[in-house]
């Protein structure tokens, strides 16, 4: 059972696979992890400040 292993084909330098792009009108990585940033110190600010009764 001497059979060679298959030769392996050269692969370009650098990334493999782009990233792929957004659907149109959706936001991108970066902006959602902003606003998921954004929205926990939102969230943090309003445990720390007591509501007005009115």
């Amino acid at each position: 059972m001497d059979s060679p292993l298959p030769s392996r084909t050269p692969v370009p330098e650098g990334r493999q696979h782009a990233t792929p792009d957004p659907r149109p009108g959706a936001p991108s990585r970066t902006l959602r992890i902003r606003a998921a940033g954004g929205w926990e110190r939102f969230m943090r600010r309003s445990e720390m400040q007591p509501e007005d009764e009115t």
